[in-house]
């Protein structure tokens, strides 16, 4: 084949790749997905593009027969090739693998609050190899995603759906206080109910705690609390 038909050749696949890599980043492109979501297909976006892109760019090369045998050399001695490349990759595959698992696993996702070496700070972007994350000040934190994987972050935007509802009482200080504890601990009508003297003042004050199962059935049940606690203890004396 004359090398301006190679030349053509080459250029036709680059072209097809560069149009399948288009095409597939507008497929996987997604808007208004929980983060979640976002998450993972913008990492899975990137993996497929690099993968398509590289494997368009060798194919193309192959077409030039120099290419091809220094391509034919190089696996014949894949071992050694191997090796060297392992070494000298072995951070960044290592990021690279991170990014994976992170996409998946979702320890942290976009626009979750999360701490990191003392500095909170909101995940901005989850790359391949690096995560981006905007600290209070304003400046952004690069660490690599195989840090991520392997260390303690705190994320404060994981949270379960049960809220806890809290009534906090206060009585006079000549007040039997663990008899107090006893008469709330009842107007909870909750076993699992907790009573703790939290302050000791001008007066006592106690707060009682019980667990609801999500945020609005805390705020009715911290209304009905109040209620409650209030008339037991009018009822016991402890209001005059």
């Amino acid at each position: 084949m004359p090398f301006w038909r190679r030349l053509v050749v080459l250029g036709a696949v680059l072209f097809v790749t560069l149009v399948v890599a288009r095409l597939v980043d507008r497929r996987m492109a997604r808007r208004d997905l929980p983060a979640a979501a976002i998450t993972r297909y913008r990492v899975l976006r990137r993996s497929a593009i690099t993968v398509i892109v590289f494997v368009g760019i060798l194919s193309a090369l192959l077409v030039i027969p120099q290419v091809r045998a220094v391509a034919a050399g190089i696996l014949a001695s894949s071992a050694v090739v191997g090796i060297v490349v392992g070494f000298a990759a072995q951070r960044t595959l290592g990021n690279f693998v991170a990014g994976l698992l992170i996409a998946f696993t979702q320890p942290i996702r976009l626009g979750d609050y999360v701490e990191i070496d003392g500095l909170w700070g909101v995940v901005e972007e989850i790359g391949l190899t690096y995560t981006f994350i905007r600290v209070t000040d304003n400046d952004r934190l690069v660490i690599p995603n195989d840090r991520i994987a392997s260390d303690t972050i705190r994320n404060s935007s994981i949270r379960g759906q049960r809220k806890l509802a809290q009534v906090t009482v206060q009585v006079p200080l000549d007040r039997d206080l663990e008899a107090v504890r006893g008469l709330l601990h009842e107007a909870a009508e909750d076993e699992r109910a907790e009573v703790a003297v939290t302050a000791l003042e001008d007066k006592a004050q106690l707060t009682l705690s019980v667990w609801a199962d999500d945020e609005p059935s805390a705020e009715r049940l911290e209304s009905e609390l109040r209620l409650r606690a209030h008339r037991r203890l009018r009822e016991a004396g402890v209001f005059a």
